[in-house]
């Protein structure tokens, strides 16, 4: 049994919380809050569902590929067939500009009679289920997604795959955490594995779909979610090898990233990759405003979006579709400067007007395209400027195409790595590198507080802080925040005493919440709260009761040595807002206190760490010369 009082209770308040002192804290409404006793049994247990989501979203990756291609040979080509095709082949004329609204149609029935949640690219909505809704996803949204991304895409939509299968493969992990017994976090985790699985069945970039799920949805970097992690992107991709083959998403061939005569072409690459990824981010979002200001019901929009499609793609048909084989001719420098800038400008149009409308569909894709011919572009006009430049257009295409995203998105790590992994040249790491920071640098500069993930979750109030670092608590002793000036009450203080006391505003107990009780040796006994005090001073009528019979002498204590974090893990376990800190040989000798304001001094430490500028050499050199 924990002591109590009405201060320690504020720590962590209880709708349904007794008033009595002896039973506050054996009211079994309150939550769980003990540390779980079989931490590697349920470490196990995660990594065994992980495997568990890993493997079948690697067939769910593979099952919408497939039915992707189905609906494209059925609306495009007329012919019963799961082969992936591209739907710039067609041969239906002025028809094209009819059959995206037919999938826009679809998927808008979908979305109004199924489950909003389809609209969007994907990532958005499962950052959503982990920061706001306890990792819990509906499970219609595991069926409603790909069907309706296979639609749209089947039907000309400029996606890509890779956004419906995160958010699928995430709402698998969270429907098997829904099923069994587990925590939250427990259940992020199997979110978040879903959705690393699904990313690296659908790119074959293992590495990647890990750290992507760590930048974008864990925001961790632990033990307990890396591990189960990489199990489940382990057996999604070993799946899509065994069911799409062993090599790179995109055959290229070798190229030079001119390393290091390039450099400072990289560098004026990496201010425009930073300045596109802002533009796109904006523009997006300006079409979707002006979708919210039609005088039309929702369920319409994705059907106008799919018009407009429809007209872009039977100008440009390059456009309709995921576009992996156009990708794949950019990366090889196939298209000449003229055709790479119509199919920028055409894609980011039908990407924009598309995706803004409502519809279903991923970002990554589209977004590769344009960005890869933007990248190619500059490489070219270097060269035709400066023709002993020699870039090969393909290596910036490479480079332009990992850094726009990476911008875009803030999870630049992520498409260093995944650039990387769809070619798998080694070469190409450092100008990744180089021009993905120098346009994520650009966009935290424009876009501080949002980004293409997060800006449709900030229009609805829900602020995403998409930075994580290690906690501070879990850095600090309680040594070194603890009061060394211990509040104490000898045993035989009577309580009506201590209230004068209280009252009349001594400082030796005035400004506390809580005083440690000491025996006749100095030893400790109990402690007792404001709360303790109040409820004595009702019962005590005749004046005569002390504050060991008032207290209480089952304490909750911690020590010099042990982490902050880990004391105020105890607060929160046993709802209390202070500690007694003892020695670990002798509990009754009292070393200190720690209360609530114990715990914000170390924040407060890394916040002084942080803001606080002190004097560097100069500045102190400067002044002993200026004193002498």
């Amino acid at each position: 049994m924990s002591y109590n009082g009405e201060a320690s209770r504020q720590i962590l308040p209880s709708a349904t919380s007794s008033a009595d002192p002896t039973t506050a804290n054996d009211d079994h409404s309150r939550p769980d809050l003990e540390p779980a006793p079989l931490a590697p049994f349920r470490m196990l247990l995660v990594s065994f569902l992980a495997a568990l989501i890993g493997l079948v979203a690697g067939v769910v990756a593979f099952a919408l590929y497939k039915l992707i291609g189905l609906f494209t040979n059925l609306f495009f080509f007329h012919r019963w067939s799961a082969d992936f095709s591209s739907a710039q082949h067609n041969h239906l004329g002025w028809l094209v500009i009819v059959i995206p609204v037919i999938g826009g149609l679809m998927v808008g029935v979908m979305a109004k009679y199924g489950t909003s949640k389809i609209k969007g690219h994907g990532i958005p909505e499962a950052m959503e289920a982990v920061l706001f809704n306890r990792s819990r996803i509906a499970p219609r949204v595991a069926i409603l997604k790909p069907i309706s991304a296979a639609i749209a895409i089947g039907t000309g939509g400029p996606f890509g795959a890779e956004g419906p299968i995160i958010q699928t493969g995430g709402a698998i992990g969270s429907l098997v955490g829904q099923a069994f017994h587990t925590t939250a976090v427990e259940r992020k985790v199997l979110l978040a594995c879903g959705a690393a699985a699904g990313m690296s069945a659908t790119f074959n970039t293992p590495i990647a779909g890990v750290i992507l799920a760590i930048e974008l949805l864990l925001f961790e970097f632990k033990s307990r979610s890396f591990i189960p992690l990489v199990i489940a992107s382990t057996l999604a991709t070993a799946v899509h090898m065994q069911l799409l083959g062993v090599g790179p998403m995109f055959q290229v061939a070798a190229m030079d990233f001119a390393i290091p005569r390039g450099l400072p072409f990289y560098l004026g690459l990496g201010l425009i990759c930073g300045l596109a990824a802002v533009g796109f981010s904006k523009l997006l979002y300006w079409v979707e405003d002006q979708f919210d200001k039609l005088p039309v019901s929702d369920l319409w929009w994705p059907a106008i979006g799919a018009l407009g499609l429809g007209i872009i793609g039977f100008f440009v048909p390059r456009v309709l579709g995921v576009g992996y084989d156009t990708i794949g001719d950019i990366l090889n420098g196939q298209l000449a400067w003229k055709l790479l800038v119509i199919v920028m400008l055409a894609k980011t149009a039908a990407l924009a007007v598309s995706l803004g409308s409502g519809t279903s569909g991923g970002l990554l894709a589209p977004c590769f395209m344009w960005s890869a011919a933007m990248g190619g572009i500059f490489a070219m006009l270097a060269n035709y400027f400066l023709p002993n430049a020699h870039l090969s257009p393909g290596a910036f295409a490479l480079v332009a195409m990992g850094a726009v995203f990476a911008a875009a998105s803030r999870a630049t790590f992520t498409f260093i790595i995944f650039a990387f992994e769809i070619t798998r040249d080694y070469n190409s790491v450092l100008p990744l590198m180089l021009v993905s920071v120098i346009a994520d640098g650009i966009a935290m500069l424009l876009m501080p507080h949002s980004s293409i993930m997060t800006e449709k979750l900030a229009r609805r109030g829900l602020r995403v802080h998409q930075d994580y670092e290690t906690d501070v608590l879990s850095q600090t002793r309680v040594a070194d925040t603890m009061e060394k000036d211990l509040p104490t009450v000898p045993t035989g203080t009577k309580v009506i005493s201590l209230a004068d006391r209280i009252a009349q505003h001594d400082p030796a107990v005035a400004r506390h919440e809580a005083l440690l009780i000491l025996d006749d040796a100095g030893r400790l006994s109990g402690i007792i709260t404001r709360g303790d005090l109040l409820r004595a001073l009702d019962r005590d009528s005749l004046g005569t009761m002390t504050v060991q019979e008032a207290g209480s002498t089952q304490l909750i204590v911690t020590h010099p040595d042990e982490l902050v974090s880990e004391a105020a893990a105890k607060m929160l376990r046993h709802h209390i807002g202070r500690l007694p800190v003892v020695d670990r040989s002798d509990p009754r000798k009292a070393l200190g206190y720690l209360g609530r304001s114990g715990v914000m001094a170390a924040r407060l430490r890394r916040f002084h760490d942080e803001h606080v500028r002190e004097p560097g050499w100069f500045a102190r050199n400067n002044s002993v010369r200026s004193e002498k």
